[in-house]
């Protein structure tokens, strides 16, 4: 790689992450200062500022979802962040999830990608066994869309059944009412093991004054029905009643701090050391161009422990390196689209970025050891699929793809997965997409997710739809076909964006590449939390 090379990579990406970090700005707003303003009037805090509080100083945290709902719901108003914030973070020196509804976004409604959001973070928290922590303040469904949030299996009554689940597994959960918490949303606080509420602000019922003035006939107001002092004194449905929220989050932080310790998974740790490289030469490593190579191995050199990693089989299956490293101290193992043209042994030139079927093969095996050592994976994807045409069926693509698609699916210990670059079709599956429960998947901004590129899909759905309207007798100039070809394209490109798939939950964050030595350090100090089950080593039988 050139030095110019270098510098329009570094220009690049610094845009990129410059981009990503406006975008956050704005989310970290919520409903906008207004909204903020109206809460703190009431003498509350907003759900950042909650969390904020009750997290241990100067400790490392991670946001999930900061970008959910990006773009989406316009005519609803936004939804940013999906209406929730959700965090792993320490408490009282204890990792927990924390899941606090933004109030200043629809009063805390629930919207359909607000149940999605919530699911996942029930997911991640019972993966790892992570005592979960509830800051409740929502108005419940937000009516105008209940058809896509009510009903369905993995909709809002879903987050109930999952409290019970989380219970029964021996996962604590802490819900704190600071705010509005209304029908069906009432279970989740008093379904979890213990409940706080906030006096003046707090209230709970499964229905408000005026449904139950319509319901029943009953004039009542809302703190007689459901405040602080009628759900702890009266109903004993609220174990704790605390003055104001600086209350309640102390309160919890000594609930916390109480907990005894559980099982681990044992995952091997020394004392973290930085890289010997410069982790911000990562920028200009790194393309944003396809069809520019670059080295992977450069890449894990700046988020690997003192630049060390062991390569297995390097000089076998180029396309794919497989490497056992420490990242924070915790070892891994390390799967990687090489993007870099190879030749191979027998001196055949192999596209970078492509699965062949050597590639696949040696992935296979080396995830198996990962599992027999009880060695946590991470994957680093950038791939546009598996090696196509006779001579790559002849050498059998199918049932070596299927054997690292079977290893991945099979896996027991815990996979983090990074997508850098490239992430399109049978691909993204055999390097653990989201398919493939990775316990965090997080993507950089110049990751692309799709079937296959752009341009390609461009170019297939152009010819399906012309021929389809030829047959019907139009007829099409040049122009017009590079005029349909160019808004496929637009519309194409704009769905295979990172901040389109976090907007979706298809990722967990969007996040500056110099951040993947925290999350990843973060993501495996959870999953040391939950014990793991043998790995079976007959899924690679051939």
């Amino acid at each position: 790689m050139t030095d110019i090379d270098f510098n329009l990579n570094e220009d690049k990406m610094r845009l990129a992450v410059d981009e990503l970090k406006s975008k956050l700005q704005k989310v970290y707003l919520g409903g906008g200062q207004k909204k903020i303003d109206s809460e703190h009037k009431k003498g509350k805090l907003i759900a950042r500022e909650r969390i904020e509080y009750l997290i241990d100083k100067n400790s490392n945290f991670i946001e999930l979802g900061a970008l959910t709902g990006d773009e989406m719901y316009a005519e609803q108003g936004g939804c940013p962040s999906g209406g929730v914030v959700a965090v792993i973070g320490f408490v009282s020196g204890r990792q927990c999830m924390i899941v606090a509804n933004d109030a200043t976004v629809k009063a805390g409604a629930w919207f359909p990608i607000t149940g999605k959001k919530n699911l996942r973070a029930q997911e991640i928290a019972m993966e790892n066994r992570l005592p979960v922590i509830y800051l409740v303040d929502s108005a419940g469904v937000f009516l105008p869309m209940q058809d896509e949030i009510f009903p369905d299996k993995e909709n809002f009554g879903r987050v109930f059944r999952n409290n019970a689940k989380l219970s029964s597994i021996g996962v604590p959960q802490i819900a704190a009412i600071m705010g509005s918490c209304v029908a069906g949303g009432a279970y989740l606080p008093i379904m979890s093991d213990e409940s706080l509420i906030v006096e003046g602000t707090g209230s709970i019922f499964l229905a408000g004054p005026y449904l139950v003035k319509a319901a029943i006939g009953e004039t009542v107001d809302k703190e007689t029905l459901g405040g602080a002092e009628t759900q702890t004194a009266l109903s004993g449905v609220c174990d704790y009643k605390v003055k104001d929220d600086k209350e309640c989050l102390d309160t919890i932080k000594k609930l916390i701090d109480k907990y005894g310790r559980f099982e681990t998974a044992g995952f091997d740790r020394i004392k973290a050391k930085k890289p010997k490289l410069n982790e911000k030469d990562i920028y200009g490593i790194y393309s944003f161009a396809t069809a520019k190579p670059y080295d992977v191995r450069d890449i894990i050199k700046r988020i690997a422990d003192d630049s060390e990693f062991t390569e297995y089989k390097e000089d076998y299956g180029q396309t794919i390196v497989c490497a056992y490293a420490r990242i924070e101290g915790w070892s891994v193992g390390i799967v990687a689209n090489q993007r870099s043209v190879v030749k191979n042994k027998k001196g055949e030139v192999q596209i970078g970025g492509v699965i062949y079927s050597d590639s696949a093969d040696k992935a296979a095996r080396f995830i198996m050891l990962c599992n027999q050592k009880k060695i946590p994976l991470l994957f680093l994807q950038d791939v546009t699929g598996f090696m196509v045409g006779s001579r790559s069926e002849n050498n059998g693509i199918i049932k070596d793809g299927a054997k690292m698609v079977n290893a991945v699916a099979n896996s027991t210990v815990p996979k983090f997965t990074v997508i850098i670059g490239n992430s399109y079709g049978a691909g993204n599956y055999a390097m653990c997409g989201k398919a493939y429960d990775p316990r965090l998947i997080i993507a950089w901004p110049g990751a692309k997710i799709a079937v296959m590129g752009g341009d390609q899909a461009a170019n297939t759905i152009l010819q399906i739809e012309v021929a389809a309207l030829e047959a019907k007798g139009k007829q099409f100039s040049d122009e017009e076909k590079q005029k349909i070809l160019n808004d496929i394209k637009d519309h194409y490109n704009k769905t295979i964006t990172p901040y389109y798939a976090a907007a979706r939950l298809w990722v967990d964050a969007v996040i500056d590449p110099l951040e993947t030595r925290k999350w990843i350090s973060m993501g495996i100090e959870a999953a040391n939390n939950a014990p793991v089950e043998k790995f079976n080593v007959g899924v690679l039988q051939t």
